[in-house]
């Protein structure tokens, strides 16, 4: 495992990366952390935190982040994907509270030739489950060849 940046890994740009690291990854799973401040996106000051359904895109960004550091790894490109759906997602709390660091893993359990993955993703506070989902991702070949199709 090396020691990528999260900015190495995720696809985006500030202020849209909204994990603060890679903490470790291996073939099948990563686990990425991401503290709660007023300074994170979608933090709602009359919350004191970040809302639960937020966990989607921390989940998402933590598989991004899974495959860009695979990516590195190999000397390719990260390349963008594409979140396509979320099953069961189950959460214990409706907040992220502020001063939390959520510990954010994700673990491959299939994937086609096509690019098509499903992970089983689970945030965690303390060890503490706080959401739980299956979440679909999709990353072609050539993801511009395929934005240009879709128009």
């Amino acid at each position: 495992m090396n020691n990528y940046n999260i900015e190495q890994v995720v696809p985006h740009s500030a202020p849209m990366i909204l994990l603060n690291k890679l903490i470790c990854y291996e073939q099948n799973s990563a686990t990425c952390e991401v503290t709660i401040s007023p300074t994170s996106v979608f933090y709602a000051e009359d919350l004191q935190g970040v809302p639960s359904y937020i966990g989607t895109e921390y989940m998402a960004q933590a598989i991004a982040a899974y495959a860009g550091a695979l990516a590195q790894d190999k000397g390719e490109a990260v390349k963008i994907g594409f979140l396509i759906g979320t099953r069961k997602y189950k959460t214990h709390t409706p907040i992220f509270n502020r001063g939390s660091v959520l510990h954010v893993t994700v673990t491959k359990l299939y994937q086609e030739d096509s690019g098509l993955s499903v992970f089983e993703c689970c945030i965690k506070n303390n060890n503490t489950a706080l959401c739980e989902a299956k979440i679909n991702v999709f990353q072609p070949q050539d993801p511009m060849q395929f934005i240009r199709e879709q128009q």
